[in-house]
């Protein structure tokens, strides 16, 4: 928020879901981890694509792309952002992927 973005902020990807149904603008841009209680990053990025179809995802992990890519967890080419990081390299890496 305090760099110009309206945030739509939960805990949990079924909040997640349940608020995308809601929310009557657009929604850019997911942030999520990949690996989430409930469901996956990837089953939460598409079941909002299902309110939100221009929904792009910036994925984050603590696991390093190759082994997320290779372990089959995401597909090759999806825009990543390995943990940790700073606000810097997260706000970087949002407009690359709003922008992209």
């Amino acid at each position: 928020e305090r760099r110009g973005y309206t945030v739509l902020g939960t805990t949990n990807p079924n909040d997640a879901v349940r608020i995308a149904a809601e929310h009557p603008q657009p929604i850019r841009l997911l942030l999520t981890d990949v690996v989430l209680p409930e469901m996956n990053g990837l089953d939460l990025a598409n079941a909002l694509r299902a309110h939100h179809p221009a929904l792009k995802t910036l994925f984050m992990s603590g696991y390093p792309a190759d082994v997320i890519v290779t372990r089959g967890v995401l597909p090759e080419g999806v825009h990543f952002l390995q943990k940790p990081f700073s606000m810097v390299e997260m706000t970087s890496k949002v407009r690359e992927t709003i922008d992209g």
